[in-house]
């Protein structure tokens, strides 16, 4: 059995018509016709049942399409692994997905070390949200992702980074709140400014969440899909955030109070995700070092 005769069953299966897949593959049908003929006596099985109206699978026919399947599939990740590996020897791409509300100076510095083990290697940065990355990471179109759990996604390997604890996030007006309680009290009617739900679900159940142990319900007023734009709105006036405690040193510089929410158990998980067979010698290196910095 060769790899012509499951491409040609393949076309059949798929036109479940001799003349149309003959022109798929671009020869005539008899030849077409004696391959099939040769992969059902090698495997002693009948593939199709054919007459002069119409072409169908038999039962046989059908479990040997799915595997025909599997075989292509698994051949064209084989090429693709085979690529990588040749093209990370020491250049090629390592594209990496982000999520917004991370702290990205340190990935800067991660990249600026990356730079000196690969100095030939060039990195592409997407800032997409949890639900967009796995997607991509899926397809190929990213080789690791920062984002945050849950990651759904039986092809995708996941390694925590760390936890994220949640603070408060208001204008700067020299607000000092003694406790948990004072600073519900001062927050529970301000217009909240959060991510879209729709952007990222898990995380607009975590400000619920939090509202909700803090005795209220959130007014969600206004929604964005990156935490740039809600700390600009916050230190604008348009109303107040609650963000992950990792961001309080990248926003330090603006006009800002930031409040720990200390005695409220909710975090939230910061994961790498990649799949296991990308053998990219720069992806294990970014790996193995993003979280030792």
């Amino acid at each position: 059995m060769e790899i012509r005769h499951l491409q040609y069953f393949k076309a059949v299966a798929e036109h479940l018509h001799f003349r149309n897949a003959a022109a798929s593959l671009f020869i005539s049908q008899p030849p077409l016709s004696r391959q099939i003929r040769e992969l059902e006596e090698e495997l002693g099985v009948q593939l199709f049942l054919r007459n002069n109206k119409r072409v169908i699978l038999t039962e046989a026919g059908k479990y040997f399409a799915s595997s025909v399947d599997t075989i292509f599939a698994q051949l064209e990740e084989s090429k693709n692994i085979t690529r990588q590996i040749h093209l990370a020897a020491d250049s090629g791409e390592l594209k990496i997905g982000y999520i917004s509300s991370v702290y990205q100076p340190h990935l800067a510095e991660i990249l600026k070390s990356l730079r000196q083990v690969f100095p030939f290697i060039k990195t592409s940065l997407y800032e997409r949200p949890t639900i967009k990355q796995i997607e991509a990471l899926e397809q190929g179109k990213l080789d690791v992702g920062i984002l945050r759990a849950p990651v759904r996604s039986d092809k995708l390997e996941v390694q925590t980074l760390f936890f994220d604890p949640f603070m408060v996030v208001v204008p700067s007006v020299g607000n000092i709140f003694s406790d948990t309680a004072a600073l519900a009290d001062f927050i529970k009617d301000k217009p909240f400014i959060f991510f879209n739900k729709e952007y990222a679900p898990h995380y607009h159940d975590k400000l619920v969440e939090i509202c909700h142990r803090l005795g209220f319900k959130p007014d969600i007023t206004h929604e964005v899909n990156n935490v740039h734009s809600i700390v600009q709105l916050v230190e604008a006036g348009l109303g107040v955030s609650i963000l992950p405690l990792s961001l309080k040193q990248q926003y330090a510089g603006l006009q800002l109070s930031f409040a720990e929410l200390k005695d409220i158990p909710v975090t939230t998980e910061v994961v790498l995700a990649y799949k296991k067979s990308n053998l990219n010698a720069a992806l294990k290196w970014f790996i193995e070092n993003y979280n030792n910095k």
